[in-house]
């Protein structure tokens, strides 16, 4: 029987995703994309699950889309629509991970290309190794960035930056991610997983809904106006104000203990 493409292991509400390809840099297959888009929406909808966090296993990240996988190696004589693999399977994952109803890490223990790079920019609080490199490379094979790239590197970086990264392909090492705002931290790699789990966990005590609602108003206020942006956060308190995790937090706060959230 193969190994399975994605290893999860459960640390009380929070769940890891260990991308498992190892020997390939953990490069992406359309099988392991289905299995982690099934894995990030099936423990997103247990309630006993409250953050998810995201890794490597072996000395690598996520190499990006592995070219040898036959959904996408080009066969000569024969066109492949690309559109039609990623609308099928990398969107889903995409959209998966950036309406996940629970917080997401990703801690980054090795080298991120590629799609790899979009993977883990698409989790909201992100960590790497400062043994780990950031790096497009799709100017090398006659592509566009994609995975959500094209949205994510502007809004992080800024155009200047983020164009010379994709049109000159430059690895971004992770100490240089975190000082230009890319990642959150950037860590010694004997304290990443311990790192990322305590986030996760942190993550995992708070009120969910409240988290959630926070990185969709962090998402849409870029496509709006200043007025628009403070009406979409008094719907939200609206909503969130009627919450179990708003009557609790208040009510820790006033009797100086810590607070039991339970909302999703």
């Amino acid at each position: 029987m193969a190994d399975p493409l994605i290893l999860v292991e459960r640390h009380e509400a929070v769940a890891v995703l260990r991308l498992n390809r190892p020997a390939q840099l953990n490069a992406l297959t359309a099988d392991l994309v289905v299995q982690l888009r099934e894995a990030v929406e099936g423990l997103g909808a247990d309630p006993s699950v409250r953050a998810l966090l995201i890794t490597g296993e072996g000395r690598g990240f996520c190499a990006g889309q592995d070219l040898s996988d036959a959904l996408v190696s080009p066969e000569t004589g024969k066109a492949k629509d690309l559109g039609h693999i990623i609308d099928h399977y990398h969107i889903p994952l995409c959209l998966a991970l950036r309406n996940c109803p629970v917080p997401t890490v990703c801690a980054v223990n090795g080298v991120a290309a590629g799609a790899g790079v979009s993977l883990a920019l698409g989790c909201d609080v992100v960590l790497a190794s400062d043994a780990a490199v950031f790096v497009l490379g799709f100017n090398k094979i006659g592509l566009v960035p994609d995975g959500g790239a094209t949205w994510l590197l502007p809004r992080l970086l800024g155009r200047a930056k983020a164009l010379e990264l994709a049109l000159l392909g430059d690895k971004l090492s992770a100490t240089d991610a975190e000082l230009c705002g890319l990642i959150s931290r950037c860590l010694p790699p004997e304290q990443l997983m311990q790192a990322a789990l305590q986030a996760a966990g942190r993550l995992a005590s708070l009120p969910t809904r409240a988290l959630v609602s926070t990185r969709k108003l962090f998402d849409d206020a870029m496509q709006m106006g200043f007025e628009p942006a403070l009406r979409a956060e008094s719907r939200q308190q609206s909503l969130l104000g009627f919450s179990h995790d708003y009557t609790e937090g208040v009510a820790a706060f006033q009797q100086k203990r810590p607070p039991q959230f339970r909302d999703r």
